[in-house]
Formats: C-alpha cells, structure tokens, sequence
C-alpha cells in the first residue's frame, strides 16, 4: 500500500517511518571531555568532500550529550562492522560506554577504538543548523580501515550487508 503524506507535528511517526526506509551505516562519535570522553551512536553520518576531505554527521539538539560534540574542537567516527550491534547499543544509551572497547587517546586528545570498520578522526570545520538537529562537517586529519562488513541500519532494525559478486 502506497500512503502519500506532507510531514508535519501529527504524522512526524510516519515521516520517521519514511526516512527509515533509506538504509544507513552505523556509527559511534566520539569526542574529548574533562573526563574519559563521550561517545554517541549515530547513522546521521556522510561523506561530504574528496578535496578537501570533508564529512559529516547530525546530533540532536534535544541529545543530554549534544553541547559536548558542538563544543569540541576535534572528534571522531567509527564506523561498525555487522558484529558490533552491541557496541551501537551501549553508546546509543550510555555515552561513556567506553569499558565495551579498548580505548586510546589520539593527539587531539579524542577517545578512539581500533576496533571498527573504519574511523575519522576529524578537526571540527563547521557547525550548522539543521532543526532539530544540528550539522557538524569535520576535517578528517586521519582515517583507518579495519576489515569486515559494515552494521546497517534501516526500518528501525538492525542488520548486515553483504555485497552481491
């Protein structure tokens, strides 16, 4: 069944329902604090730029950990691999879920894992808004790439990919 809508406040559940329908990756951003860090799931993120190399992903503005990644010069993005479904879930709860990896510290001073699929690790470049959500672009200064394939996210499920050959 095909339904047609215009978004708004009394169907925002089946505009989210839509958005679903577009299948993502899954990540953990992090960034510093005065403490270990913080760290925040997120499917929000995408490539931007080649040159320079440009990135981008989308906190919530209502997030409890939101002023943190605004207020941060530097963060990171760790993609997961379809193993990690419990490490999304201990950062989309908890932002300092870091005891679930085997944590280090990069120059920036940015919580970072090795553990992933691949990882930025960006220079904040930009802050703007977006709504309820603001759009953070970040400067990748160094990137990794692990093995595996990637965790997807879509229709409000969790799940794998595996490429046709």
């Amino acid at each position: 069944m095909v339904r047609q809508f215009t978004p708004c406040e009394d169907n925002s559940r089946d505009f989210r329902d839509a958005l679903g329908c577009f299948a993502t990756g899954v990540t953990v951003i992090t960034a510093p604090t005065s403490g270990v860090g913080i760290g925040m799931t997120a499917n929000s993120f995408s490539a931007l730029s080649l040159t320079p190399p440009l990135v981008l992903w989308a906190p919530a503005k209502s997030s409890e950990r939101y002023s943190f990644f605004c207020e941060a010069k530097h963060f990171a993005i760790h993609v997961l691999r379809n193993d990690q479904k419990p490490l999304a879930l201990e950062f989309a709860n908890n932002g300092d879920a870091f005891e679930s990896v085997d944590l280090r510290y990069n120059a920036a001073g940015v919580p970072v894992f090795d553990d992933c699929l691949a990882r930025f690790e960006c220079q904040t470049h930009a802050l703007h808004e977006g709504g309820d959500h603001s759009i953070m672009v970040g400067l990748v200064q160094e990137a990794m790439i692990g093995e595996g394939t990637p965790l997807v996210f879509a229709q409000r499920n969790y799940g794998d990919f595996a490429p046709r050959t």
